[in-house]
């Protein structure tokens, strides 16, 4: 097992990285910017070292800063975390060149989930349901808009590698098409140091369901059910949950097994997420597979009892599959999580400041992740999310209403949150009877103006 390991990442996944290596008996060392100095988690690491200014290409992207506070630490594994490099394969490589492990899949599935349009041609060819896409967008602007637009309208633009929604434009006529693929290149160059672009067709209010994978080096496989992630803003994750809600149990047990025996067929060797679109009418289609762990895999703990943090530093260590987890027999419970945004309620405009007031809720069925602490603060500088709020209850119903009295008692003064908009969605008949999409958000807005 590792000694110490170095989490280039920041806010609630260093915080919550910490606490894992800490259970597991690893010595931790926090990686931050001269503007996260100041986190509580930086402190509370049993190392921690500045990479760089707060821009994020200077220091959570910049990959020398990070190889050398590996190699200047000593530390033998380097955890990146659910975002910046977790799906870098080069990244990854020379983690391994380095002597350390590299807390992930085999670079090379990286590389192949990371490509879009490769994972896309992958899944299909080995039996997965997927939608019309083309391959990566080559040429100049309009040669890219003329590929695009021979799929049809609507469709939606985006990045051939990163994830987490970002920059993925959706684009319902022709005239605004070349500027939308113009934003997203720009978008994805920004966010994930590569500016290539993909188009696919267009569903309209989809729901997103995901199935979590988790594998080993021996060619085992094995899901732990499914996830809901349709209630969205912008493309971006608001509201996730453990089960999908008004969806056959049939359907949703075929598809989790399709999708556990194809990443055992090809090899995939780590934990994983495969992610659907699916509509009553045409059932599934492959969206991609995020080759690490998401955000949003709090609600698959909750409703197993496993750790999926301590199973991915286990994997990536060598211990097989049957040694690290077991799925229980069936799920326990619902569970729901809330990304806690600092952002305006009604406009959605980010809101950095300082936290004069961040008290977030306790109790039993309550579990809140946070990079974040009173008389902290919230910067320009990075993603807006200042907290999870995991809630677990015996149905879903007591899971929203656990939820809903939760953010009630979530005390932020300084900033304006998402808070009211979430705990609102609790009560929202539409949402409390299931029938979520990725348009709901959307409708309950325009339902309240």
């Amino acid at each position: 097992m590792f000694k110490k390991v170095v989490i280039a990442n920041r806010g609630a996944v260093a915080a919550r990285l910490v606490k894992s290596l800490r259970n597991m008996g690893i010595a931790s060392v926090a990686l931050y910017s001269e503007a996260d100095a100041n986190l509580p988690y930086v402190a509370e690491a049993d190392e921690s070292c500045l990479i760089g200014p707060p821009p994020a290409p200077q220091s959570y992207l910049n990959q020398e800063a990070i190889l050398e506070a590996a190699k200047k630490t000593g530390a033998d594994a380097i955890h990146p975390g659910y975002g910046f490099l977790s799906e870098n394969s080069g990244f990854a490589r020379k983690v391994a060149e380095a002597g350390q492990t590299f807390i992930g899949p085999d670079p090379k599935w990286l590389e192949i989930m990371g490509d879009k349009t490769a994972s896309l041609e992958l899944m299909a060819k080995q039996g997965m349901p997927v939608s019309p896409a083309t391959g990566i967008l080559k040429g100049t602007l309009e040669e890219q808009a003329a590929e695009a637009e021979a799929l049809g309208f609507p469709l939606l633009i985006k990045p051939a590698g990163g994830g987490g929604g970002i920059g993925m434009t959706p684009v319902m006529e022709s005239e605004k098409l070349i500027g939308a693929l113009e934003s997203a290149s720009k978008l994805a160059s920004r966010s994930f140091g590569q500016a290539a672009i993909y188009a696919e067709r267009l569903m309209i209010n989809p729901r997103h369901v995901e199935f979590q994978i988790a594998a080993d080096r021996t060619g085992k496989a094995i899901h732990l059910f499914e996830r809901d992630c349709s209630t969205q803003r912008r493309r971006q994750k608001v509201v996730e949950e453990a089960g999908a809600p008004n969806i056959p149990a049939a359907e949703l047990a075929a598809m989790a097994d399709r999708a556990a025996a194809i990443m055992a067929s090809l090899g995939y060797d780590h934990l994983g997420t495969v992610e659907t679109l699916y509509s009553p009418d045409t059932g599934f289609a492959f969206l991609e597979v995020n080759p690490r762990l998401q955000v949003e895999h709090g609600v698959t703990e909750e409703i197993t009892g496993l750790d999926l943090v301590q199973a991915q530093i286990r994997l990536a260590a060598g211990e097989p599959l049957d040694k690290v987890l077991t799925r229980p027999e069936k799920p326990v419970g619902h569970a729901i999580e809330a990304r806690i945004y600092a952002e305006d309620p009604i406009k959605f405009f980010p809101s950095p400041g300082p936290l004069k007031v961040f008290r977030p809720p306790v109790g039993a069925g309550v579990r809140v992740e946070t990079g974040f602490a009173e008389g902290a603060t919230v910067t320009p500088f990075y993603d807006p999310m200042i907290a999870l709020v995991i809630v677990h209850g015996d149905t879903r119903e007591a899971a929203m209403d656990l939820m809903h009295d939760a953010l009630g008692e979530f005390a932020v003064e300084g900033i304006k949150t998402n808070i009211p908009f979430v705990r609102a969605l609790m009560k929202y008949e539409p949402f409390r009877a299931g029938r979520v999409h990725t348009g709901l958000a959307e409708e309950y807005l325009a339902s309240v103006k």
